[in-house]
């Protein structure tokens, strides 16, 4: 059985604002084995595509190898759009040695709710990926339920977006914070079946037989990052 455990900390600042919440990046990253286009950062696994489709949105021309250049490109883009990164899977099991989520077992999730009242100016989570068994927003339901919170329904289109009210103590009287939850296409090539099988994918492709499933993703992504 392979520990697989996260090999990044949270990335968060003082005025963040967004998190990007995913699971597990491949193993490759938690042992050092990585290959020649990987960024040592999360989501630097080439074929995830996640910085794919940011660089795409802002013409970053970033770097794609195992240079602290390429690390520091994502990391300015971040801080500048005041967007974090904190997967909530700290650590999990796996008989197999590969990058699935449903491979994963005994899970240990990260204290997520923490981080969100440590940090006051987050107000909205972007999960790479739907409600999935082990996917990042079917363990965040898991999560809040600790708290005895729940995600209510904004909108059930895709992307799927909730909602939940965070209790916090402000200037010693208890209220809450509304947080926003976007539920992302997930990045991973595995997800292009389930985008081909989308209306919506169909239609613009119907219209345009040279639109892809990177460009639908371009567009989703497009509005949140």
């Amino acid at each position: 059985m392979f520990l697989h455990k996260h090999p990044y900390p949270p990335f968060i600042k003082e005025d963040t604002t967004k998190l990007i919440v995913g699971t597990l990046p491949p193993p490759r990253f938690s042992t050092g084995e990585l290959l020649e286009k990987d960024v040592d950062f999360c989501y630097g696994s080439y074929y995830n595509s996640l910085w794919l489709y940011i660089d795409a949105i802002h013409n970053l021309n970033l770097r794609y190898d195992n240079s602290d250049e390429a690390v520091n490109q994502r990391k300015d883009f971040l801080i500048k759009h005041k967007i974090g990164v904190c997967d909530i899977v700290e650590s999990a099991e796996r008989a197999k040695i590969d990058a699935s989520d449903l491979g994963m077992s005994n899970v240990t999730l990260r204290e997520l709710i923490g981080y969100l009242k440590h940090y006051p100016n987050i107000d909205t989570l972007l999960f790479t990926g739907g409600n999935s068994k082990n996917g990042p927003e079917y363990f965040f339901r898991k999560h809040l339920k600790d708290y005895g919170l729940s995600l209510k329904v904004v909108s059930s289109e895709v992307p799927r977006v909730h909602e939940f009210h965070l209790p916090v103590k402000l200037n010693a009287v208890e209220t809450f914070r509304t947080i926003k939850t976007i539920s992302l296409t997930s990045a991973s090539g595995s997800a292009n079946r389930a985008i081909g099988s989308m209306p919506l994918y169909q239609q613009l492709k119907a219209r345009n037989p040279e639109f892809t499933t990177f460009d639908f993703r371009v567009m989703q992504y497009r509005e949140f990052f």
